[in-house]
């Protein structure tokens, strides 16, 4: 069962923050579950379109937005690469590894 700590964590952590919406919610669970994939790596590399695809969020927008809060709110540092080649650095806090 601890693989599930991280998401444990998010719960615990976000229980009392009625800024988190259900779609912050599956951002961060498909962020974990790439995350997984890549061998539990911290940080990640990821392209907004993999994570849209396992979260099944169709809006880049929203995407930007809700990664944008969960940084802003402290849940993850979110290092944007402005570059179509190039993914984005996804940190996950240091408890979370």
């Amino acid at each position: 069962m601890e693989e599930l700590k991280p998401l444990s964590n998010f719960f615990t952590a976000i229980e009392q923050d009625g800024r988190i919406s259900i779609t912050h919610i599956g951002i961060y669970a498909a962020l974990l579950k790439y995350r997984a994939q890549m061998g539990n790596s911290n940080p990640i590399v990821a392209f907004s379109y993999d994570i849209m695809k396992i979260a099944k969020i169709s809006s880049a927008m929203t995407y930007h937005k809700c990664v944008k809060d969960l940084n802003a709110y402290g849940y993850i540092r979110y290092e944007p690469s402005f570059n179509k080649n190039r993914g984005s650095k996804i940190y996950f806090p240091e408890s979370d590894g």
